[in-house]
């Protein structure tokens, strides 16, 4: 156990106080990674870490990323008693590869397109796996205690108690010898010099240990930090070696007196609005193009067009208006934009800060890759544009789907969607890219999209409302995912409020969540949040949906079933469904009977049920909406989804997410709230839609 330190004093304060005191930085946290940044450039600090402007990241960086990410599932599974092989863990960093978003990559000579890129990075990270298992000798410990453990704490560093809190992502926590150890994985091109990283490195080393000592209270002995060295040895030595950095009282005070004059001066930085951040020209880890590029933004642009947190926003718009309104009282606009433009002819493979159109990039790109094209039309949306592109005659279309990446890194977004189909418009095919931006607009719930008995979904980038048709018999059924933000809930009520409006007169709601609450005091509509009552309303409808098709009778009744799958795992399985009841046996000798429990039936489960109701409620006019944000294939089986033609998705984490839901991919590259997909038997392609807001 380590000394207990005298209290923070900002722990002391109440919520109120610390917020009220946390509303005058810049920044939500400080990490090592932040103070060793501004230390060594200011400018590139403030385009990373205050605007949220991330740089471009080359191959062997995200390689290195790769690399962490397969570490961590080896030493997670290590931890419990499971050696994976070299098989696994490379799966693992290829994954991460694959999943690396189009605008994060860095274009350079050596790596001229997106494919390139993860050619090489799959390359580079190949080596360093190979090399971790020909010596994970070095990871020499008896004990893993925490793999990739994320710590937020308040510290005192150098006797003085930082305002903000520490963030930090520790590798790999271990024990050996008694001794408690942090393990830092570190992937170069070169080994670090011994001399030279024990003082440099004890920064890094001291964050890390004070970070845990506060969050474990445990006292750390040792910080290890072990470099794998991905470009091959000549000489056949070691590819990883091990950096032993000791923690005796002594070096604990050295280190935190390094790391307290940058943090020091770095907490005054962002804790003054006006702070003018200095760009280190001789600073060669970061594009200089990039950085003269984001000054000229800061001068002209909006708070709005940077990816600002919302608690710093208010901050950073006085920020950015004092820094335009002097600026421009020196410098005209027109210079600004003309620096701009000269800034970004140095940034050769970039097009995200060229003075270009989105439509000029995308014939660049493709033409720079011996594929010509024209874009025809643009057609703006709320959360994304399509682009009509016009091929040249013996153009091969299928080419373009091939730079896919290349055309998102160009217009400065995760991913793209290429319509399979070719969309018509104005009488003339086109090959349609749909590519996300930023929302400006809602689009509010309106009556005059409701058409009889087609409920509104949403309206596609060409203006037309994409809609569910309740009458169509081939669309019964509609599913819908999406994570927590995505829509999906903005959705249901928007639905629920056109079907009323509509005039469906019966109407049921299945609500686990309890949301829909307020919807009991309407005499056509029942809520039921209890899982018990879930389950009996159920076995009511499968009864009266019988009879109806017995007796060829129908009506149009709509079940909406909120988070089904929560609903579903917690009902009633197994014993549970069995039904028992006391029959005599006979009678005891003072004349009462003797009865015994008897098995006499089983009541199929809320699943049987809702599945029963989906095959055969269709022709009795019944029409179900389901709804999840668990997109697995328990959840959504292969049945599920032939019972519900209808398959509507918002933004989900993964590809395989948007698979389990629509059946192929697009649903991970949305921008949420509310921007969605459809997969319908009345489109011939999937069909990407803004939904309604409902307020």
């Amino acid at each position: 156990m380590i000394e207990p330190e005298r209290i923070h004093q900002y722990k002391g304060l109440s919520t109120d106080q610390y917020e009220e005191l946390f509303s005058n930085y810049l920044i939500e946290s400080w990490s090592y990674s932040k103070v060793n940044t501004f230390s060594r450039n200011e400018k590139a600090f403030e385009k990373q870490y205050i605007y949220n402007e991330a740089f471009k990241k080359s191959s062997t960086t995200i390689a290195g990323s790769a690399y962490h990410e397969a570490l961590e599932y080896y030493f997670s599974n290590k931890k419990e008693g499971v050696e994976k092989d070299i098989v696994d863990i490379q799966e693992v960093a290829f994954k991460y590869i694959k999943e690396v978003p189009s605008n994060e990559w860095k274009i350079q000579k050596s790596t001229p397109n997106i494919e390139a890129c993860v050619l090489s990075a799959n390359k580079t990270v190949t080596s360093l796996i190979t090399n971790f298992y020909s010596e994970k000798h070095v990871y020499d410990f008896d004990e893993i205690l925490f793999v990739e453990i994320y710590n937020k704490e308040l510290l005192t560093i150098n006797g003085v108690d930082i305002p903000i809190p520490c963030h930090s992502k520790i590798d790999l926590i271990v024990k050996k010898d008694n001794k408690i150890i942090i393990i830092d994985h570190k992937s170069k091109k070169s080994f670090s010099d011994q001399k030279e990283i024990t003082l440099s490195i004890g920064k890094q080393a001291i964050t890390y240990v004070k970070s845990i000592e506060a969050k474990t209270k445990q006292k750390v002995d040792e910080v290890w930090f072990i470099e794998n060295k991905y470009s091959k040895n000549r000489n056949g030595s070691n590819q990883l070696t091990c950096f032993n950095i000791e923690l005796n009282k002594d070096n604990r005070a050295v280190y935190e007196a390094l790391l307290y004059e940058p943090l020091k001066r770095m907490i005054e930085a962002v804790s003054d609005p006006n702070y003018v951040y200095l760009l280190n020209d001789s600073d060669n880890l970061v594009d200089k193009a990039e950085l003269n590029a984001f000054w000229s933004r800061t001068m002209i642009a909006e708070v709005d067009d940077f990816n600002i947190p919302e608690s710093k926003k208010e901050l950073i718009e006085k920020r950015l208006k004092k820094i335009r309104d002097s600026s421009i009282a020196n410098i005209s606009p027109i210079a600004i934009k003309k620096f701009k433009k000269n800034a970004s002819e140095f940034i050769q493979f970039n097009l995200n800060d060229k003075d270009m159109k989105n439509e000029e990039k995308i014939e660049h790109v493709l033409r720079t890759l011996n594929v010509l094209v024209k874009v025809n039309t643009v057609l703006e949306g709320y959360s994304s544009d399509t682009y009509l592109l016009e091929a040249s005659s013996g153009t091969n279309l299928g080419s373009i789907y091939k730079y896919k990446l290349d055309l998102a890194h160009a217009l400065n977004v995760p991913s793209i969607i290429i319509k399979k189909e070719l969309i018509i418009h104005n009488e003339q095919s086109f090959l349609a890219i749909e590519a996300p931006k930023k929302r400006k607009e809602i689009l509010n719930f309106d009556l005059k999209h409701l058409h009889g008995k087609k409920i509104p979904i949403g309206i596609n980038n060409f203006g037309d409302v994409v809609f569910w048709d309740l009458e169509n018999q081939s669309t019964p059924h509609a599913i819908i995912g999406g994570a927590t933000g995505s829509g999906k809930s903005k959705m249901l009520e928007s639905t629920l409020e056109y079907a009323i409006a509509s005039g469906i007169e019966d109407i049921v709601i299945f609500d686990p969540k309890y949301e829909f609450g307020r919807y009991n005091e309407n005499p056509n509509i029942n809520v039921y949040s209890d899982i018990d009552d879930i389950e009996s309303m159920m076995e009511l409808l499968v009864e009266e949906m019988n009879r109806y098709v017995k007796n060829h009778k129908q009506k149009l009744r709509l079940i909406i079933f909120d988070e089904f799958a929560d609903a579903l795992s917690s009902s009633s399985k197994g014993n549970d469904l069995k039904v028992y009841e006391h029959q005599v046996i006979g009678n005891y000798k003072d004349g009462r009977e003797k009865t015994k429990k008897i098995h006499v039936d089983t009541k199929k489960s809320l699943e049987e049920n809702l599945k029963i109701l989906s095959q055969k409620g269709r022709s009795t006019g019944l029409r179900i909406v389901a709804a999840t944000q668990r997109a697995s294939v328990k959840v959504i089986s292969g049945d599920t989804k032939v019972n519900f033609p209808v398959q509507i998705c918002f933004r989900v984490p993964k590809e395989i997410d948007s698979k389990v839901v629509l059946g192929e991919p697009g649903a991970e590259t949305l921008t949420g709230k509310g921007d969605g997909l459809i997969n319908s038997p009345e489109y011939t392609d999937l069909v990407r839609f803004q939904g309604f807001y409902k307020k």
